[in-house]
């Protein structure tokens, strides 16, 4: 079946989700919203995934992902964590953002913009329980992975991408607590 556009009343001819719609500079854009997760040894809860236009590449993010209509970052970021591992993490719980940053990387045969906030949460291990992929949309079961709870120092030696860059070092600053500063990384290429 060919993918209707909006022009013949279907959703996006570009296969990712509605909050994707095209910026003023041509490529998708959408806002979204991370978390990173630590527990009480300071892992960080991350997911490994794929394009599907390049299997043979992965790599390492936050969990997260894009801002409905009518939501704010902060619920955002609190429906992302639930839908993507289960988590469901206290709104007093989330601090920040803590840090926002913009990302161009191509994703699902599209040349896309995403500007992100991060926010930090910590969690006990006991109190998780085991991670749930059942709210996993048709899109992030066919490109998710896995997830993983990473010590930081193992996190640093990896030989995949980790995006953002240096996140086990952005992580080590904000292990010891947040200052209440949002550090914005700017604009990167992630290709």
């Amino acid at each position: 079946m060919a993918a209707r556009g909006h022009a013949d009343g279907g959703g996006p001819v570009h296969g990712l989700g509605p909050e994707w719609r095209p910026g003023p500079d041509g490529l998708l854009f959408r806002r979204a919203a991370r978390v990173i997760l630590l527990d009480e040894a300071d892992r960080v809860l991350l997911m490994r995934g794929h394009d599907v236009d390049q299997p043979e590449r992965s790599w390492w993010f936050t969990v997260g992902g894009g801002i409905d209509d009518g939501e704010d970052s902060r619920t955002a970021a609190l429906r992302e964590l639930r839908e993507e591992t289960g988590i469901v993490l206290d709104p007093a719980a989330l601090q920040g953002p803590v840090l926002t940053r913009s990302a161009i990387f191509d994703f699902f045969a599209q040349h896309c913009r995403q500007d992100e906030d991060l926010y930090l949460a910590r969690v006990r291990s006991a109190d998780v329980g085991e991670l749930s992929r059942e709210g996993w949309t048709e899109l992030e079961a066919g490109v998710l992975d896995e997830l993983r709870w990473w010590p930081l120092d193992e996190l640093a030696a990896v030989e995949i991408e980790v995006f953002p860059v240096g996140l086990a070092a952005l992580v080590q600053d904000l292990a010891a607590g947040w200052d209440g500063t949002v550090r914005h990384l700017g604009l990167a290429h992630e290709h």
